[in-house]
């Protein structure tokens, strides 16, 4: 049987008012909620200041976990529908065998949490349409349609809370399964096109469901994807975006709302100036930062975002701390991604790599937190982030990856001159003196930390 989606007609409108109904006819301009800069630093404050988080894709595609019909399936396990070819049909089917009985949202806010991180990101729906929260807009739910038949993302959303880490949500404008929304050929659905006359109806049927989301669980961000196919413009991006933020103005909402990315590159094309707070580079770290920019690397842990059962492609726990450090040291957010099982375990190796990281964090985490970017271009021994101390001084968190044969670290400390130099992990001094506007630190003989020692150096 196939699993109905609500239709909304014009007359049942979900409470938009007619300002924001006429937002979706095409050439309709619109106007962006008004905010000073200074406005903009408060929203984005915490944000900023967070710079690692945590990623969860999950959804009906953890059961076939890659596999379908007896065949692996190449790519990523998220898009085993479209890669596939699974008929709508038969692809619902998986809803009634999703029966997560292992979910501990209490357990996989304590895994971020010990991790260091301080805000997950989990998808509400994914391109292949599933929602994983109670939705009165369809009954292609985890409620109406499982076995489960309870809310996943409202006791995530509460541990969030109550263990103090920001809850947030992706959302996919892509649907291959609502009825509006048609496959791209006869072998895949991506990219979607829209059927004839149909683009309001589904138009309509996402801002009911984001109302939903934001007043179920008041999410810190809205991560949207699925922005590419053609029928989706800026124009309905940037009325999504104003509509989003009319419902909750503080909410922070990334630029795949709209259709400025450049690929996975994930920053803006510059020809004008398109809708969204935060850049999304996609598996990648960008060679430098933007200044005045906001961005977020969003990067898997092995090769898929989704589960797939046989992807064993780990990176070392040594990779993902010294991402982390990168993406810090170029100014921007670190998106780690987790892919749990259908009964709702987060897989072994990936608890095992956070736990690593959370022991370099709990030692370290005074060198991301709250931290800007390198004020270098080139730092060969590593990286460097800096933060701004009150009384004036610079201080200059130096992670050394590749520890100096002479144990003589060199900074040309163009931001001022040494004041003094430690060791962040014991507080122990280190010498420093001052040769040719450059700081040179007696270093130990060996690296204390060989992932990343970081070594603290105030200037003034």
């Amino acid at each position: 049987m196939v699993l109905g989606v609500l239709v909304l007609g014009l007359a049942v409108s979900s409470g938009l008012d007619h300002k924001t109904q006429a937002a979706d006819a095409p050439g309709d301009a619109v106007t962006l909620p008004a905010e000073t800069p200074a406005q903009r630093d408060a929203r984005m404050r915490w944000w900023r200041e967070a710079r690692f988080g945590m990623f969860i894709h999950w959804g009906l595609y953890a059961i076939p976990a890659g596999t379908w019909k007896g065949k692996q399936i190449p790519g990523i396990g998220e898009w085993i529908m479209d890669r596939a070819n699974i008929p709508v049909v038969e692809y619902e089917t998986l809803a009634a065998q999703f029966n997560p009985v292992k979910y501990d949202p209490a357990e996989w806010v304590r895994i971020a949490k010990n991790a260091g991180m301080k805000y997950i990101v989990i998808t509400s729906k994914h391109h292949d349409g599933f929602c994983l929260f109670e939705s009165k807009a369809t009954t292609y739910d985890v409620v109406d349609a499982t076995p489960y038949g309870k809310d996943l993302l409202k006791p995530l959303s509460e541990e969030c809370r109550r263990q103090g880490l920001k809850f947030c949500t992706y959302y996919s404008i892509m649907d291959w399964h609502h009825p509006a929304q048609m496959r791209a050929s006869e072998k895949r659905y991506n990219p979607t096109r829209i059927r004839p006359g149909r683009k309001r109806q589904y138009m309509e049927y996402m801002k009911r469901q984001l109302r939903e989301i934001i007043n179920q669980y008041d999410p810190a961000v809205l991560w949207f994807d699925g922005e590419w196919p053609s029928w989706y413009t800026e124009e309905d991006g940037r009325a999504i975006y104003a509509y989003v933020r009319s419902l909750k103005p503080s909410i922070i909402i990334n630029n795949r709302v709209g259709k400025g990315r450049k690929g996975m590159e994930g920053f803006n094309k510059g020809d004008r100036q398109y809708v969204g707070d935060f850049g999304t580079p996609e598996q990648r770290i960008p060679p430098t930062g933007l200044p005045g920019v906001d961005w977020e690397s969003c990067m898997t842990m092995n090769r898929t975002w989704g589960y797939k059962s046989y992807d064993h492609d780990w990176k070392s726990a040594e990779t993902l701390i010294r991402n982390l450090i990168d993406i810090a040291s170029k100014g921007g957010n670190y998106l780690l991604n987790v892919g749990p099982t259908a009964e709702g375990l987060i897989p072994q190796p990936s608890v095992q790599r956070l736990a690593r990281i959370g022991e370099w964090m709990k030692v370290n985490g005074e060198s991301i937190y709250a931290t800007q970017a390198s004020p270098f271009e080139k730092t060969p021994w590593g990286r460097c982030t800096q933060k701004k101390l009150a009384d004036g001084r610079t201080r200059l968190f130096l992670h050394v990856f590749r520890w100096p044969k002479d144990a003589q670290l060199r900074v040309p400390t163009r931001a001022g001159e040494p004041q003094k130099a430690f060791l962040l992990a014991d507080r122990t001094p280190l010498p420093v003196k001052w040769e040719d506007k450059t700081a040179v630190i007696a270093l130990p003989a060996t690296a204390p930390d060989p992932v990343a020692t970081v070594v603290v150096l105030d200037v003034k």
